[in-house]
């Protein structure tokens, strides 16, 4: 069994923070999961309601026990309201972590998720298992990309075919970052 994450109050640079998941974010959530473009490019569930919302949540001490992975909420500090969504998922035995993120309309544009994918990714190296952290894009989503890019990540390689996404298979393109990149 790998180790217990233990999730810190409040990961911050000043502008941007990630801090966990809380029950009243249910509205935030589902506000988040019914925008068009998270629908395109996440297998965020569609429909999305309140009670998955509140299983979703109440899943997380259980992955965080089992050192299975981590998810916050993205923030513009000094507010604590979610305007983001970020993870990362450990791949037991195999020294990866994958991360995968979206932002609600209101906080695209303006530096947050490059900041919170900065964020988690040097939590990720300090705290977890890792000796890779890995994410994919839809191919028709540059902003996700330049997301990536502006946070580090090396662009690998289209993977054609490489997802189901709602019934249709779809071509990601692989990120990575290594330690001290």
């Amino acid at each position: 069994m790998t180790a217990p994450i233990a999730l810190p109050a409040l990961l911050q640079d000043g502008r941007a923070g990630l801090r966990p998941w809380r029950e009243g974010d249910v509205a935030a959530i589902l506000a988040m999961s019914r925008d068009p473009d998270t629908i395109r490019f996440t297998n965020v569930p569609d429909p999305y309601d309140d009670d998955s919302v509140r299983i979703w949540l109440a899943l997380q001490p259980a992955r965080l026990r089992a050192g299975d992975g981590a998810a916050f909420a993205v923030v513009e500090l000094p507010s604590e309201v979610a305007l983001g969504a970020i993870g990362v998922r450990v791949l037991h035995g195999r020294g990866i972590a994958e991360i995968g993120y979206h932002m609600a309309p209101q906080g695209r544009g303006r530096g947050l998720a490059t900041a919170a994918l900065r964020l988690l990714s040097d939590w990720s190296f300090r705290t977890l298992p890792v000796a890779r952290l890995q994410l994919t894009t839809h191919v028709d989503n540059p902003a996700s990309q330049r997301v990536a890019e502006k946070a580090g990540y090396t662009r690998e390689a289209v993977l054609r075919s490489w997802a189901d996404q709602r019934g249709e298979r779809v071509d990601l393109i692989m990120y990575s970052l290594l330690p001290g990149e």
